[in-house]
């Protein structure tokens, strides 16, 4: 009995330094690649083509790394004797706590670089969390992530809160007839500066372009909004709903992926089989029409309409918000914001800029848009009316089209 214990106890020792090597590698890992990072960002214009392949060669390596320490989790967790070592699971706790915090601050980061260059400090601020957590630290780690996440947020909010109206944009609530304009629209919450262009529905065609030919899991090709719109033969465009970008941590395993209902202009509807989404609003254009459904799992597989484009949330439907939060911090953020929307036989295209989601929906109800809903923001957001409105940041795997019939 002493030897059997022993043997397990020794056993529990082996696999308890396997997984620290492996979560120390990982670790260590992003410290390298956000030092890294750092250097390239001070770097000469000139070299950063070359670095930014370093970089994107480090990224996936420390994603693979990170993918494997989730998997060494998994096994230490399903096993018996494990499972009555209780400082074990608390160190088990730990690190999955200080994982998913890390992902999560990180993926924040990316997201304020889409809006500032000054990010020095925080980026040292979180070098100096990983190297918390490769001498296992953990409560120092996560404290470290906790306020460096808080400071992010409250950089966000400082930022948005010196954007303002330049004095020159005339006030209007009253979309143009057709076309593009900027203009300050006045809601019942405030002064928002909004970019929008409108169509005519009996002489414009809506459609979805879309990289891939058929569904893709990982590794999606992506493209420009200028090249959707081009090669579409469009006028005017805007980007399409959430993805998953291949430079979050989260994505890793479906980069460039996404999950809700499309169908492309050549008729064929992505995501067809996946009943985990079905519940997400969509919008199908056919005609002279739209009509806006509150779950995608409401319309068929019709091929004889122009476009199906499933997203989220609705925003405004029959003229009424339906929208006013949901707790969801991306979404009550201050951001650029795009939108695809109808009133009768008008599409609207656009992006309300330093707007929560929920501000949204008060701007185009200001506007008089009957139904709408909200696209990706970010990186993704672009606006195209012969030619950038709004450049993008990222390349998306679909863009909205508006063609002439």
């Amino acid at each position: 009995m002493k030897k059997a214990l022993i043997d397990l106890f020794n056993d529990v020792e082996r696999r308890n330094r396997l997984f620290y090597s492996i979560f120390l590698s990982t670790v260590l890992g992003i410290s390298i690649f956000f030092t890294y990072q750092t250097v390239i960002l001070n770097s000469k214009a000139h070299t950063l083509d070359t670095h930014g392949k370093a970089l994107d060669d480090k990224l996936t390596q420390t994603l693979s790394s990170m993918k494997q320490t989730q998997k060494e989790l998994e096994i230490l967790k399903s096993q018996d004797q494990y499972k009555s070592n209780k400082d074990l699971e608390k160190t088990i706790s730990a690190i999955e706590s200080s994982y998913k915090k890390s992902v999560t601050v990180y993926e924040s980061l990316i997201k304020f670089r889409e809006s500032s260059t000054k990010t020095s400090k925080f980026d040292e601020a979180y070098v100096s969390a990983l190297e918390l957590l490769s001498k296992r630290n953990y409560a120092s780690a996560e404290a470290t992530l906790n306020k460096l996440s808080a400071d992010i947020s409250a950089q966000q909010t400082q930022v948005s809160s010196t954007f303002s109206i330049p004095q020159n944009i005339v006030a209007n609530n009253v979309p143009p007839s057709s076309g593009y304009r900027r203009q300050k629209v006045s809601a019942d919450i405030g002064d928002y500066l909004v970019d929008i262009v409108s169509a005519d529905l009996n002489s414009t065609r809506v459609v979805v372009d879309t990289a891939s030919d058929g569904d893709c899991g990982n590794d999606c090709p992506v493209l420009s909004l200028a090249d959707y719109t081009t090669r579409s033969g469009g006028f005017a465009g805007i980007n399409g709903p959430y993805f998953c970008p291949a430079s979050y941590p989260s994505c890793d395993g479906k980069k460039n992926s996404f999950d809700t209902l499309i169908m492309n202009k050549a008729k064929h509807y992505f995501n067809s089989d996946n009943n985990v989404y079905s519940s997400v609003p969509a919008v199908i254009f056919s005609g002279s029409s739209a009509r806006f459904v509150g779950q995608s799992s409401q319309w068929g597989r019709d091929t004889g309409v122009d476009s199906v484009i499933t997203s989220q949330p609705l925003l405004v439907l029959d003229g009424n918000i339906v929208f006013n939060g949901d707790g969801e911090p991306k979404r009550g953020s201050k951001g650029s914001r795009s939108f695809i929307g109808a009133t009768g036989s008008t599409v609207y295209i656009g992006v309300v800029q330093n707007a929560t989601v929920a501000e949204v929906a008060h701007v185009l109800k200001a506007l008089g848009v009957q139904n709408a809903l909200n696209l990706d923001s970010g990186a993704s957001t672009s606006l195209w009316s012969g030619g950038y409105i709004i450049p993008q940041g990222r390349a998306t795997p679909f863009g909205i089209i508006l063609q002439h019939k």
